[in-house]
């Protein structure tokens, strides 16, 4: 049964299974972050670029699994495969919305 998603973040998921780091980038604000492994990236270049590394790196695919929302927090659990030790692994991704974009995502 799918799991039903605010407009950006199925986007978001959207362009990751279709392996689109410029369309994954474009679900962010101008300022967007994403904090990864570590890692901050800052803009939607930036943000393409992480998307394209990864998948070069770790050639993985995300499913998301549930989702909840609290007070303007979206945090969706997704299942995680690729070539990385441990492959599978559920991961949480926590989005913050502004308005119809991604303002920050935090993968841990």
């Amino acid at each position: 049964m799918p799991i039903s998603l605010p407009k950006p973040i199925a986007s978001y998921f959207a362009a990751e299974k279709a392996e689109d780091a410029s369309a994954l980038a474009r679900c962010f604000t101008g300022e967007g972050v994403v904090r990864d492994e570590g890692g901050r990236f800052t803009g939607r270049a930036a943000i393409a670029r992480w998307n394209a590394d990864a998948r070069a790196k770790y050639h993985h695919t995300v499913v998301p699994l549930s989702a909840t929302d609290s007070d303007g927090v979206i945090v969706v659990l997704a299942r995680v495969a690729g070539d990385f030790p441990g492959s599978p692994l559920e991961l949480t991704h926590i989005f913050k919305l502004d308005g119809e974009e991604i303002a920050s995502l935090e993968i841990r």
